[in-house]
């Protein structure tokens, strides 16, 4: 042991940290650790076993960035295919909005036109009542014409009957 090595030196070796994170926090230990040199802010730490967590941290980057990558373009697909499907569920909204909206004006529509065709069906139904009290009215008037007319020879035919029957009588 050299004396920049220190007894944890090798422990440390003997233990890899996991993961960036945990090599940057065995680095921290490994300085605030470290024996400080006197009359100094400076410290005593071992060169290789500093040399190695930092080789550690170099060799764990890449495979924390990957996967970091691998995150985020998974969130982002994510973020993609749920815009999608919100625009999609929007889209759908909006057709059925649309189609309760058409068949709402179809039913107006249509109980319009039913009332315009009730109000035609009853026009048409007074102007045929109309006409048929009409023609009645000028039937009966016929009928009372021809009743006149049999009336007055039936007066005149008992006129002649009762000249005949008062003549006979003075006879």
């Amino acid at each position: 042991m050299s004396m920049y090595d220190s007894p944890d030196a090798h422990e440390q070796d003997r233990t890899q940290p996991e993961g960036l994170t945990g090599i940057l926090d065995a680095l921290a230990s490994a300085i605030s650790g470290a024996r400080a040199m006197p009359m100094s802010s400076s410290v005593l730490v071992n060169r290789a076993e500093l040399l190695d967590l930092v080789e550690q941290a170099r060799d764990v980057l890449p495979s924390q960035l990957t996967r970091a990558d691998e995150v985020l373009a998974d969130a982002d697909q994510a973020r993609v295919e749920a815009q999608a499907d919100a625009d999609a569920l929007l889209a759908r909204a909006r057709e059925r909005a649309a189609q309760l909206v058409d068949a709402e004006e179809v039913v107006a529509q249509a109980r319009q036109r039913a009332a315009e065709i009730v109000r035609e069906a009853e026009q048409t139904a007074e102007m045929l009542s109309r006409d048929a009290d009409d023609y009645c009215d000028r039937r009966l008037a016929d009928f009372e014409i021809d009743l006149g007319r049999v009336l007055s020879q039936v007066q005149a035919g008992r006129a002649k009957l009762a000249g005949r029957l008062s003549g006979t009588e003075d006879d």
